[in-house]
């Protein structure tokens, strides 16, 4: 069985192909980065029109890169949510045009289960059961995996997601759009002893998070630090990111071994496009080995947004004989614990 998937959530066009024995045989993605820098983030309707230009380019790409034709494939996956509605429409109707056409089943797929199964990509991927920490710029959420479609939301952001409150933060300290990644490099030079943020919500039980208010203390340190400095200094600004970074890993952490704690597993998934992040995979790799677990988490390439997961998770779901009715239908918000268990 031959999948191509597809993914357009947000602001990457990704477009793969799954083969059941050989893997995964063709990987296409395509970055709006430069596209949405001038605004600072990401604008919904041109991220949708770009969707539009790059998504047939990009499979006609990907056929060619696995060297097969249409009559190959055997059924899409697509991204039907959660994400932004134009540009879940886009790729929603692509693959059910396509699918049509091609007269083979489709199905929609849940974004961050898809994130949630990209390990399963790698040579050595993690088996059931696991905690999941699901960390983007969208969503950070820990969940309870026992098998495909089995997930049991553990603990969640109240407010801002891990990633977003990095794209912000980094944005008050000037740094250019995406700003997570920039912040990231940026606190590498940061001095570890001069700030100290504080870790929301560790000092109460529970699972949950909360970024927010990291943000604003970040605002006000920089506030503050502009008053006795005049301007900031670029090693204040590194000593911030620094401390900025380091009390997000800290707090996802701590509410990690939380999670492992209360469900006796062994096992952690890191997914989604801050997973890619140096210094959370040092701390949680410590962290397994005190523990005498282990941790997994996919390649930086599968970390951001992309087609291959969606082909991987679609064709996990086809294989058991699911598939999307011909009605285009996307849902911006989506939980995964809706999900069929397979």
């Amino acid at each position: 069985m031959r999948i191509l998937g597809i993914e357009t959530s947000c602001d990457e066009t990704g477009v793969a192909i799954y083969d059941e024995e050989k893997g995964l045989i063709a990987n296409q993605l395509y970055t709006q980065i430069a596209l949405h820098a001038d605004y600072g983030g990401v604008v919904p309707e041109l991220a949708s029109r770009d969707h539009i230009r790059k998504t047939t380019p990009l499979i006609q790409a990907a056929l060619q890169q696995a060297g097969l034709q249409a009559e190959d494939i055997d059924g899409i996956a697509y991204t039907c949510g959660p994400g932004l509605v134009g540009a879940l429409l886009v790729g929603s109707t692509i693959a059910r045009s396509l699918a049509y056409a091609w007269n083979i089943p489709a199905i929609g797929v849940h974004h961050m289960e898809g994130h949630l199964l990209a390990p399963m990509l790698e040579d050595n991927p993690p088996q059931f059961p696991f905690v999941a920490l699901l960390v983007s710029g969208g969503h950070t959420q820990l969940v309870r995996v026992d098998g495909v479609g089995q997930y049991e939301l553990l603990g969640e952001s109240i407010d801002d997601a891990a990633g977003e409150a990095f794209d912000k933060t980094a944005k008050l300290l000037g740094l250019d759009y995406p700003g997570g990644a920039a912040l990231s490099r940026l606190a590498e030079q940061g001095n570890l002893e001069r700030f100290v943020f504080p870790r929301p919500m560790t000092d109460r039980p529970g699972l949950d998070f909360s970024f927010s208010g990291l943000k604003t203390f970040a605002a006000n340190t920089i506030n503050q630090a502009i008053k006795q400095e005049g301007e900031l200094t670029e090693q204040t600004k590194a000593d911030i990111a620094y401390a900025f970074q380091q009390a997000v890993v800290d707090t996802l952490a701590i509410k990690c071994r939380r999670a492992l704690k209360e469900t006796g597993f062994k096992r952690l998934v890191i997914a989604g496009g801050v997973s890619a992040n140096k210094q959370l995979r040092q701390s949680l790799a410590g962290m397994m080995q005190q523990l005498k677990g282990e941790v997994f988490y996919p390649q930086p390439q599968f970390c951001t947004d992309n087609g291959a997961m969606i082909a991987y998770t679609g064709f996990l779901r086809l294989k058991q004989g699911e598939h999307s009715p011909l009605e285009i239908e996307v849902k911006p918000r989506w939980a995964m614990t809706e999900l069929n268990a397979i």
